[in-house]
C-alpha cells in the first residue's frame, strides 16, 4: 500500500475548523488513528478522548489504556456496564430482541456510547465530536442520530468515512505514524457480554472460519460428550436465578456464555441487511443470548394470551428494527417499551434445560402465572362437556358454507 497516495488523499480532503473535540475512544484501530488525524489534519487545539465500558471486558479496557499512553492521551472513563445490562439487555430479553437473526447488541452499545459522549462534549464546551465509523456500515447512522439528539449544535467528524479510507489504508497509516494496532482479524471484533461481532463487514462469501476466532463457542467436534443441565428462573420476563441461586443479570449471562459456548451453542453465520439496504455476511457468537431468548419466547407462549402473543410479535420486531437502525431514543421506542413492560408482569417461570452438541432441550418448566390448563384442555380430562362445542362449530362454519354456495352460483 503506497503511503504517499494515502497522505495525498488526506491532504486534498477539506476538513472543518475545530477547536475542542470529544472522541469516542475505544482503543481500536479507528479511534486510535483518529487521534493522530485530529493532530495532523484537523489541527484540533484540544482533544478529549472518552472511553465507555459497556461490558467489553477488563482485558480490552486495559489494552485501550495501554494504547492511550502510547498516544499520549488521558481518556475520561465511564462505567456503564450496569445500565447496559440491567436496562438495555433486560429490555432486549423482554422484547425477544432479534433483527433478522441477530440479537441486537452493538446496535445498543453504539447508541449508549454516543449519548454519553454527546453529554460530556456539551458539558466540557466542545465544538465537535469524532467517532470511528466507516461509510459502509451501520454505526455512522446510529452515532449520528444520537449525537444530533443530545448535542445538535456540535460538528460531527467521521474521518474513516470522510477521507474514504479502506481498512488496509488505515493500517498503513497506523504503521507510518506509530499508532498502536493489535487487531488480529481484519475488521476487528466488537464484544459485549450479550453478543460478540467478528470481522464485521470484512467476511467474504465462502470464507472459511478458523477455530481460533471464537471466544466462547466450541466447534461441535470439540464439544463435550456429556450434556450439562441448567435451571433458570424468570421474573417479569427477566432472568433472576441460575441453578437456584439469585444472581444479577451481569453474572447470569457470562456464565451461560461459557457453558453454552462449550456445548457448541451460539454461533451465528448470516446475511444481514444493513441500514443502507446492502447485504453483508456477518459472524456472531452469542451463547447466553441464544439460550435466554429461546426460553423467554417459550415462557411467553406459556403465560400470555394468544392475542397478546400475536400482537407482541409485531411490537418486538419493530423494537429491534428501531434499535438496529439507530433510533433507540426515538419516541416510538418508548411507546413500544410501555407495551412490552406491561406484557411482562405475568411472564414468570422456572426452566430446567439440557445443553448438548449445539442443542438446547427444555426438560422441565413450571409457572404460577401460566395459562396452561390441562384439566380443561387435555383430551385425557373431562374438563367440560364436549357436546357444547357443536353449536359453536356450526356458527364458525357458516362463512365457509356461504363461500361454497358462491361457487355454485
Amino acid at each position: 500500500m503506497d503511503i504517499k497516495k494515502i497522505l495525498k488523499k488526506i491532504e486534498k480532503t477539506n476538513t472543518p475548523k475545530v477547536n475542542k473535540v470529544a472522541v469516542a475512544y475505544s482503543g481500536g484501530l479507528d479511534s486510535s488513528l483518529a487521534i493522530e488525524l485530529l493532530r495532523r489534519k484537523y489541527k484540533a487545539k484540544k482533544i478529549l478522548p472518552i472511553t465507555i465500558d459497556v461490558g467489553q471486558g477488563d482485558e480490552e479496557i486495559r489494552e485501550s489504556q495501554r494504547k492511550a499512553k502510547i498516544l499520549k492521551i488521558k481518556p475520561l472513563f465511564f462505567d456503564l456496564r450496569k445500565e447496559f445490562t440491567e436496562v438495555w439487555i433486560a429490555r432486549a430479553i423482554q422484547a425477544n430482541s432479534d433483527y433478522l437473526g441477530y440479537p441486537v447488541s452493538t446496535s445498543m452499545t453504539r447508541q449508549i456510547v454516543a449519548r454519553k459522549v454527546a453529554e460530556v462534549a456539551r458539558a466540557e464546551g466542545c465544538d465537535a465530536i469524532l467517532e470511528g465509523s466507516s461509510g459502509k456500515g451501520n454505526d455512522q447512522y446510529r452515532m449520528h442520530n444520537v449525537f444530533k439528539m443530545f448535542a445538535p449544535e456540535l460538528k460531527i467528524l467521521v474521518p474513516v468515512r470522510d477521507f474514504d479510507l479502506t481498512r488496509l489504508e488505515e493500517e498503513t497509516l497506523c504503521r507510518a505514524w506509530g499508532v498502536p494496532v493489535t487487531e488480529m482479524i481484519t475488521g476487528g471484533d466488537d464484544k459485549t457480554m450479550w453478543c460478540r461481532s467478528i470481522a464485521s463487514g470484512a467476511v467474504d462469501l465462502n470464507q472459511p472460519l478458523p477455530d481460533d476466532i471464537w471466544m466462547w463457542y466450541w466447534p461441535i467436534e470439540r464439544a463435550p460428550d456429556e450434556p450439562s443441565f441448567v435451571t433458570l428462573e424468570f421474573e417479569k420476563g427477566i432472568p433472576t436465578k441460575l441453578n437456584d441461586r439469585r444472581k444479577p443479570l451481569g453474572e447470569i449471562i457470562p456464565a451461560l456464555n461459557t457453558l453454552g459456548g462449550m456445548h457448541s451453542i451460539g454461533k451465528i453465520d448470516m446475511f444481514e441487511d444493513g441500514i443502507m439496504d446492502l447485504k453483508s455476511r456477518e459472524i456472531y457468537e452469542a451463547p447466553g443470548a441464544t439460550i435466554l431468548l429461546k426460553l423467554h419466547r417459550d415462557l411467553e407462549q406459556f403465560c400470555l394470551t394468544k392475542d397478546e402473543i400475536q400482537e407482541k410479535k409485531g411490537i418486538d420486531q419493530k423494537w429491534a428494527y428501531l434499535i438496529y437502525h439507530g433510533m433507540a431514543y426515538h419516541p416510538l421506542r418508548y411507546d413500544l417499551d410501555a407495551f412490552i413492560e406491561q406484557s411482562q408482569k405475568v411472564v414468570n417461570g422456572k426452566y430446567k434445560i439440557k445443553l448438548f452438541k449445539g442443542n438446547i432441550e427444555i426438560v422441565y418448566r413450571e409457572s404460577k402465572t401460566s395459562l396452561f390448563s390441562p384439566e380443561i384442555r387435555s383430551i385425557k380430562a373431562t374438563g367440560f362437556d364436549q357436546r357444547r362445542c357443536a353449536d359453536a362449530a356450526f356458527v364458525r362454519g357458516l362463512p365457509f358454507e356461504i363461500l361454497a354456495k358462491r361457487k355454485t352460483k
